[in-house]
């Protein structure tokens, strides 16, 4: 099977927007975005999110041993497209988009997300060209707003359903 048919297919698979943040021992915080994270477990809380092995995220928590899966708002757009690359701005210079806290872990938190999971880093699976970070959640942060999503190449926002009464 090629792997272009099958990248065209994930393509039509909605996935949540999401940043992954960690640090350097030194304290220098890096991120992505990826919609490749998922719970693992309510007991204890876990998650896992899968990063390319070349990215800094993916040589940086080794060593930190922490990260953060923050999920993004549909006011978040701008966090999502910087993270991805999509701006000249690079390492920690991306921080300089939207507003970022430091709480139980010390990773860079993004205020407004929808949710923001600190992790202890559980375990890592190589996996050909990624990485799969199994975290522990160790603290969990709730906002307000609507999902930002991503489906076939573009970002977009789905309002909750209304709750039947």
């Amino acid at each position: 099977m090629s792997s272009d048919l099958f990248l065209a297919g994930m393509r039509k698979v909605v996935g949540a927007v999401s940043v992954i943040t960690t640090t350097s021992n030194d304290g220098d915080p890096r991120g992505l975005t990826a919609t490749s994270v998922c719970s693992l477990s309510a007991e204890p809380p876990s998650l896992i999110a899968c990063v390319n092995r070349k990215t800094w995220v993916a040589q940086f928590v080794p060593d930190s041993g922490v990260f953060a899966v923050n999920v993004l708002s549909q006011g978040q757009e701008a966090i999502a497209r910087t993270f991805a690359g999509q701006t000249s701005l690079a390492a920690s210079d991306r921080f300089s988009v939207g507003e970022w806290e430091t709480r139980t872990t010390g990773v860079p938190i993004a205020k407004g997300a929808l949710a923001s999971f600190e992790c202890k880093l559980e375990q890592i699976i190589d996996h050909t060209t990624h990485v799969i970070l199994i975290g522990q959640v160790v603290e969990t942060v709730l906002g307000n707003g609507h999902s930002l999503v991503y489906l076939d190449g573009s970002f977009a926002s789905f309002p909750r359903p209304s709750s039947a009464a």
